[in-house]
């Protein structure tokens, strides 16, 4: 499928990738979100807190979105509560479930959450439709959370239709792409944002259960190819750094993908270079490819001072209901 020709445009008070990143975060003013949690227990013995946006339907048909969030993010992340509040407004049921270690309290396991984990995400996703089965069931990943969307899509295929349909926003679909980005330049002030809890957690997690992983390799690391060579892989059972990239990507699986699946990114990600992103020729026919030219890492406000965040939650709803 051709690329989507996008709307979006960035407002000329936010010139450059970093400012349309940084003010989307911090800047831009976020609309009220109020949730309900429910702790769900896993099978392997864990548990996955889930938030639900309020008001909740009482119509057990009305359209259910699941929103998958990005790497140390949570559903009071920008992006999670400027989709919510949308989907409230619409009268949608909307939740996010918080990969583990996500939702302000450690997990029980040894393990955490990683870009590749789509065993997780079918396990919520099966678990929300079998609570709705009446209800047309869309899901969002943002970041880190797309790429493990993408991959599920691509894995599954037509066992995936009970999903109507998905998106995937910011998402490094080339993880190696992705990681050697973080690790140079004005960049490395995102990295060390994102180790300054990842480490945390991790030197949490080794002190419960040692010998798990190394906490001196953990704390040299000083970018995600280190941190996750010391923690992420050997924890989650892949070789090494570069053989969790490889094997957690989602940009091999979107040829795969039977589920309509609009995949946005902004050519000027500064976490998500444009020459790694996913082209025509590479993609199932049921993939839209929606790249701006701006936006930032999650960014895409809009408007003048200080902003907005409605582009997202609107085109991602138009995606959902008109198919476009």
């Amino acid at each position: 499928m051709p690329l989507i020709e996008s709307t979006y445009r960035a407002p000329s008070w936010l010139p450059g990738p970093h400012l349309q990143t940084i003010a989307a975060a911090r800047l831009v003013p976020l609309p009220r979100v109020q949730y309900r949690r429910e702790r769900w227990d896993t099978p392997d013995g864990d548990f996955v807190d889930v938030d639900f946006a309020a008001p909740e339907p009482a119509d057990p048909g009305a359209p259910v979105l699941v929103l998958f969030h990005g790497l140390e993010g949570c559903s009071q992340s920008h992006y999670a509560r400027a989709v919510m509040r949308a989907a409230a407004d619409r009268g949608w049921r909307s939740l996010v479930p918080h990969f583990r270690g996500c939702s302000g309290e450690p997990n029980r396991l040894p393990r955490a959450y990683h870009s590749g984990d789509s065993a997780e995400g079918d396990w919520i996703l099966r678990r929300v439709h079998e609570r709705f089965p009446a209800a047309r069931l869309h899901a969002v990943g943002i970041s880190l959370g797309g790429n493990m969307l993408a991959k599920w899509l691509g894995e599954r295929g037509s066992d995936a239709s009970f999903v109507t349909a998905a998106a995937s926003v910011g998402s490094p679909l080339d993880l190696a792409a992705g990681g050697a980005a973080l690790a140079r330049g004005f960049n490395l002030v995102y990295t060390k944002m994102f180790l300054a809890t990842l480490r945390g957690k991790a030197l949490a997690k080794i002190a419960r259960f040692p010998g798990v992983a190394s906490a001196e390799a953990v704390r040299r690391s000083r970018n995600l190819h280190e941190f996750d060579n010391a923690y992420t892989a050997p924890v989650h059972g892949f070789r090494d750094t570069d053989d969790y990239w490889a094997r957690a990507s989602g940009k091999p699986w979107l040829r795969a993908v039977e589920v309509p699946h609009l995949v946005l990114n902004a050519r000027n990600d500064p976490f998500v270079p444009a020459a790694s992103l996913p082209r025509a020729a590479e993609v199932s026919r049921f993939v839209h490819l929606e790249q701006p030219a701006a936006g930032g890492h999650i960014g895409f406000a809009r408007g003048g001072p200080p902003g907005d965040l409605g582009f997202l939650p609107e085109r991602l709803f138009r995606f959902f209901e008109e198919g476009r």
